[in-house]
């Protein structure tokens, strides 16, 4: 069992949108936040399955907020 990060935005339109970190390009989006989950975890499977397990990019690190 492999662990990812998840960037997880609302859309203008309202849905939640996740972006897996260490996958380029593997994303989806949920009415709501069980959805998201559901589907997002659905998206990795599909991606490792298809692309495979040897596209993981490497570690990630955190996301830091700046003011300017």
């Amino acid at each position: 069992m492999a662990e990812f990060n998840v960037i997880i935005e609302k859309g203008e339109d309202g849905y939640l949108i996740s972006e897996v970190v260490e996958l380029p390009g593997c994303h989806t989006q949920g009415e709501t936040m069980e959805e998201l989950i559901v589907n997002t975890k659905e998206a990795i499977s599909l991606y490792l399955k298809v692309i495979g397990q040897e596209k993981v990019m490497g570690k990630f690190i955190g996301i830091k907020k700046l003011e300017v």
